[in-house]
């Protein structure tokens, strides 16, 4: 079992509240308290004047009810989760049709030899072909944030996974998150390192781009000074991470949702800037420790299709943990592609494909 939330006491297991009543009683008593005005002086915004009218008996049911949900045993986690570990998808109906990109995932999670995963489902369609496809399915109600509506759907639907995370952060469960556009070839929990608070996959298709190097600029008018040093980085892809559920994760968690839920932003660039921008004027950082996941064990398509397959040699011995066609619009096919190359072994599978998109 890993160790214990830091600062908490006794066991981390807990139950799985998936109802819709946790989500919306959960989800309104953190605006409240986030919202409540503080005692700092100046005026009050919209939200605190909101905020401040509710009673305090009003705060103390809701709080109540929230208890009270926490208390009730649900065994349906526990009976999923491994070492308090579980990989989850978050999928709404328009990838959950029968043969669908859901649908192979969950194949390629079975293969993989995967036996603590589910599918938390947004809608009733998906929780029912979600369990036509062999896997456990809990159906949450999580709203859309008003930020993130015009955002397209695959990007709304990513931006609810930090508050889906978050719930289960709470009940002390270790979470794999995985995007269903992700082909998984052996089972991902064997490759990880558990030494941070996050563990992820990265956008890099090198070395370099992967885990850091030196970027120099050069500005020739500072003559002795022209060369300025800067370290880059390529960004952890928010489709597919690894928390652990610490004091560090949480307050993490709260940013990036605060975030994503008050600013028309990608998910995927709040995530990083919460991960990596440091303590500053007016700005505490979460201070999480971080693990960049092996770029070719979790391989992003940029590195399949750009670079690995033009490599005969490690193409044809190389086998990674999974594939995420993050680089690429024709996902569906591709990933069926993907498995054709490993699963079946076909070493064409991927010659009809250009490197990136047409």
């Amino acid at each position: 079992m890993p160790p214990p939330r830091r600062g908490s006491s006794g066991s981390r297991r807990g139950p799985l509240i998936v109802s819709v009543a946790i989500g919306l009683a959960v989800g309104l008593v953190t605006v409240l308290l986030l919202n409540r005005p503080n005692s700092g002086g100046g005026g009050l915004t919209a939200t605190n004047t909101a905020a401040s009218t509710g009673s305090q008996a009003q705060l103390d049911q809701l709080q109540a009810q929230v208890a009270q949900l926490a208390r009730e045993r649900n065994d349906a986690l526990e009976q999923v989760a491994i070492k308090n570990e579980v990989l989850v998808a978050v999928s709404n109906k328009n990838y959950a049709w029968p043969g669908g990109m859901l649908d192979l995932w969950a194949a390629n999670v079975k293969r993989s030899g995967v036996k603590n995963a589910m599918v938390v489902a947004l809608d009733d369609d998906t929780k029912k072909n979600a369990e036509s496809f062999g896997l456990p399915a809990f159906r949450m109600d999580v709203k859309i944030p008003e930020s993130q509506k015009d955002s397209g759907s695959n990007h709304a639907v990513s931006a609810l996974k930090f508050r889906i995370l978050q719930n289960f952060m709470k009940l002390g469960y270790s979470t794999f998150l995985s995007d269903v556009d992700i082909v998984f070839l052996q089972n991902p929990f064997d490759h990880l390192e558990r030494d941070s608070d996050v563990e992820g996959m990265s956008d890099g298709w090198d070395p370099g781009t992967a885990y850091g190097y030196n970027d120099v600029a050069d500005d020739e008018s500072m003559g002795w000074a022209r060369y300025a040093h800067s370290m880059r980085i390529f960004v952890l892809n928010s489709g597919l991470f690894f928390l652990r559920p610490t004091n560090a994760t949480q307050e993490l968690l709260d940013k990036i949702i605060y975030r994503v839920e008050t600013e028309n932003g990608w998910d995927q660039a709040l995530f990083n800037e919460c991960i990596f921008f440091p303590n500053r004027p007016g700005y505490k950082d979460p201070s999480v420790t971080r693990r960049v996941l092996d770029y070719l064990k979790f391989m992003n398509s940029k590195v399949l299709f750009k670079h690995l397959r033009h490599d005969q040699g490690t193409f044809e011995n190389h086998m990674p943990v999974s594939v995420h066609v993050n680089y690429h619009p024709d996902k569906f096919e591709r990933m069926k592609a993907v498995v054709k190359r490993y699963v079946e072994k076909d070493m064409h599978a991927l010659d009809s494909f250009p490197d990136g998109s047409n």
